[in-house]
């Protein structure tokens, strides 16, 4: 499976047309996008009208109206399966001050992430795990602390996040491969080879 991943569009027209340039010169067999797409209905029209399925959660910035946007392609608190692979997902971030939460009630949202994972699933989520392609400044992370926990239990092969825009990259927590698609910086989204049972690779678009 051909995998194209992007986050951190938020409704901008250069990220958006960069976004279908690279849809349509990938060929993926699905679209993600890993948060703070837009605040713009009409830029959300503009990203489901590509020729591939687009599965989408929210970011910190998005408005909840988003989830329904994308109706039964919103990851929010779900699995959806494209071509025998189970993505889930959960919308939504909150940004202290140095580090990020799912949620205000983080815990259920683990809880009920981690009651849906499998051990073929791929994790949609915004914010990157604590200490894993999160650095805000110089020793300073931005990600999360109970997600890092969750995929240390769980080990997904791989987990697509956004939400700190100078860390676009993979790196490894065990065998689960973490992948920051974030447009914020540089760069324009990762493209990602994913089949069941062997590892993840990663190729990141500029």
């Amino acid at each position: 499976m051909r995998i194209y991943a992007a986050a951190d569009i938020h409704g901008r027209a250069a990220r958006i047309k960069s976004v279908k340039a690279q849809v349509k010169k990938l060929a993926p067999d699905v679209v993600v996008l890993a948060g703070d797409i837009t605040t713009h209905f009409s830029d959300v029209m503009q990203l489901t009208d590509v020729p591939a399925p687009v599965l989408a959660i929210r970011g910190n910035w998005d408005m909840k109206k988003v989830d329904k946007w994308f109706g039964h392609f919103s990851l929010h608190l779900k699995t959806v399966i494209i071509e025998g692979v189970p993505f889930v997902g959960v919308s939504g971030a909150v940004s202290l001050r140095v580090y990020s939460r799912l949620a205000v009630r983080e815990q259920a949202m683990i809880d009920k992430i981690e009651s849906l994972l499998t051990k073929d699933s791929i994790l949609v989520v915004h914010p990157p795990p604590h200490g894993v392609l999160d650095e805000v400044f110089k020793g300073v992370h931005g990600g999360c602390r109970r997600l890092y926990d969750m995929i240390l239990r769980c080990q997904p092969p791989l987990m697509i996040c956004g939400h700190v825009h100078k860390c676009p990259g993979a790196a490894f927590i065990g065998k689960t491969l973490v992948v920051n698609c974030s447009m914020g910086k540089k760069g324009a989204g990762a493209l990602i080879h994913y089949e069941k049972g062997q590892v993840p690779m990663v190729e990141m678009m500029v």
